[in-house]
């Protein structure tokens, strides 16, 4: 017999030891299951305290009663807010933190941005700084140019919020409609500052 039928051989006869500990395997499943518990508790409490630290934002505004005929609008996903130029300094407070589908539109009065089970807001006009296209902001990394960057005055704070279009031929469009309203000179690409 050659040794490599004779080590199959052997493989095959040989069986898995049966578990005679329960009680010691037991101990080491719920060991475990205790410290992702504990480590999803110490992120939690993170967030939290992210959140505290924060608390010096202002609530977020809401949309007028009216804000004018659309210029633009956008369906994807709102991917959070960043301290802008920060892209991985998130900002928590008030749900600007949290995921979400969002449906953006563009008017003279500025952006309105709802979020179904995420909190609304609204970016006035006089509260846009410019608009770019990037390839990241925090939690979130794609291809250059994937993302727009909606740069924003909110109190005293500036804030990078990042957009995704279901369909991504749109992004352009909005960087020019939202830097043409405020007249600034940026460039489309990157962090240019």
């Amino acid at each position: 017999m050659t040794p490599l039928i004779a080590f199959a051989a052997e493989a095959a006869e040989q069986k898995s030891a049966e578990v005679t500990d329960w009680a010691g395997r037991l101990g080491w499943v719920a060991g475990l299951l205790l410290f992702v518990a504990f480590v999803y508790w110490l992120m939690r409490q993170g967030w939290k305290w992210r959140g505290s630290l924060q608390s010096d934002l202002p609530e977020l505004p809401a949309a007028p009663e009216t804000t004018g005929e659309a210029t633009l609008t956008l369906s994807g996903r709102y991917h959070g807010s960043t301290t802008a130029g920060q892209w991985l300094d998130r900002i928590v407070a008030h749900g600007l933190g949290t995921r979400s589908r969002v449906e953006l539109t563009l008017s003279d009065a500025g952006i309105e941005v709802v979020r179904p089970g995420a909190n609304d807001f609204f970016v006035p006009a006089e509260a846009l700084r410019e608009a770019r296209l990037d390839k990241g902001i925090a939690g979130k990394v794609l291809t250059e140019g994937g993302l727009l960057i909606v740069t924003w005055a909110h109190g005293d704070k500036l804030l990078d919020s990042g957009f995704r279009s279901d369909r991504a031929a749109e992004h352009t469009a909005w960087v020019e409609a939202i830097n043409s309203m405020n007249h600034a000179t940026t460039t489309t690409e990157g962090i240019a500052r």
